[in-house]
């Protein structure tokens, strides 16, 4: 469901560029947002009658200071970001004359890949939430069966 509505956002939001007569669809921004923002792309340009947008990957940063530059062809149309915008990059967009909207379609991710090669693996929700919390449960043998003794160790401290 949260990546259709990316998609529709992303749809609608490329529309309304399109409608207002850009002469070409730019985006930059976040390496992170990156592979979302060219799945959608492609799809726009599969599935409507404009060319597919062009999709850079700038960095969050460098995103913002190339949409920021001004209003012309030559500047992109959107930029993905994985944070809001700064307060420095809001005044350099009014210093330009950009007027930009935010729009939150979600929050960064971590995607996991698995090569075919290679054996599968089948990480449950639990393990995952476990593994990125700041607090989590001591590991009491690692994967070969062997004690983590160190890891036991601060486990036994962080207790007390």
């Amino acid at each position: 469901m949260k990546h259709i509505v990316q998609i529709l956002c992303a749809v609608f939001l490329f529309s309304t560029i399109v409608s207002a007569k850009t002469p070409a669809i730019k985006i930059v921004g976040s390496s992170t947002v990156y592979p979302f923002t060219t799945v959608v792309a492609e799809r726009f340009g599969q599935r409507t009658e404009y060319p597919t947008p062009v999709v850079e990957s700038t960095g969050t940063g460098g995103g913002m200071k190339l949409f920021c530059a001004g209003v012309t062809t030559n500047t992109p149309s959107v930029t993905n970001a994985s944070r809001a915008i700064k307060s420095k990059e809001k005044a350099l967009c009014e210093k330009n004359g950009v007027s930009w909207i935010e729009i939150a379609v979600g929050n960064d991710g971590i995607a996991f890949a698995n090569s075919n090669k290679g054996p599968k693996v089948n990480f449950t929700k639990k393990q995952l939430w476990q593994a990125m919390a700041a607090k989590g449960p001591c590991m009491e043998q690692s994967c070969d069966g062997q004690r983590l003794s160190k890891t036991n160790q601060r486990c036994k401290q962080k207790r007390l």
